[in-house]
């Protein structure tokens, strides 16, 4: 399963992801806005995580890579939340972009292919989104891909504990029929 844009295929993980994702993952810069950075052994543990959702639920966190270059920069797609939450179940779309390929609107691009597979190809009719409250650069990546912010569903990420400075989430979301 792949998807692809002007500048971005966006497809499953292969074994020459592990190493560029694991540096992705221990970078302070790129995990500012989670909880821990991952050693390779976490970051490794992850990927498999990620195939395994695609193996589950036919759709998961595509690895991203430069059509130009064939360069491994991100991850980007759709994961069932793994959490109870007033909004579960959901199916929610999530980005994580290395740090020299931010701001250049690689994020947006595979976003945004991302929510047309979840409405024409996988049938979807609402697609969520959430982040800590201080990430305004996901913030407005939802925004551009026509998310809405529904501050009624902020909530406090139920698996960082009370007073955890990343526990405070913003909640948007987008609904088609």
């Amino acid at each position: 399963m792949k998807l692809e844009t002007e500048r971005l295929l966006l497809r499953r993980w292969q074994e020459s992801d592990r190493a560029p994702f694991a540096s992705m993952s221990a970078d302070p810069h790129v995990m500012r806005h989670f909880p821990a950075m991952l050693d390779r052994e976490k970051s490794d543990a992850l990927i498999d995580r990620l195939e395994n959702h695609f193996e589950t639920h036919g759709f998961g966190l595509f690895a991203v890579e430069r059509r130009d270059t064939t360069e491994f920069i991100g991850t980007v797609g759709l994961q069932v939340v793994g959490f109870d939450a007033p909004f579960t179940p959901a199916v929610e779309v999530g980005l994580r972009i290395a740090a020299n390929h931010q701001n250049q609107g690689f994020a947006t691009e595979a976003a945004r292919e991302v929510l047309r597979f979840a409405f024409e190809d996988m049938s979807l009719t609402q697609v969520i989104s959430f982040t800590v409250a201080a990430n305004t650069a996901s913030q407005r990546v939802m925004l551009k891909i026509g998310l809405q912010a529904d501050p009624a569903q902020n909530f406090d990420h139920p698996n960082l504990p009370e007073g955890h400075p990343l526990r405070a989430h913003v909640f948007y979301s987008l609904h088609r029929e």
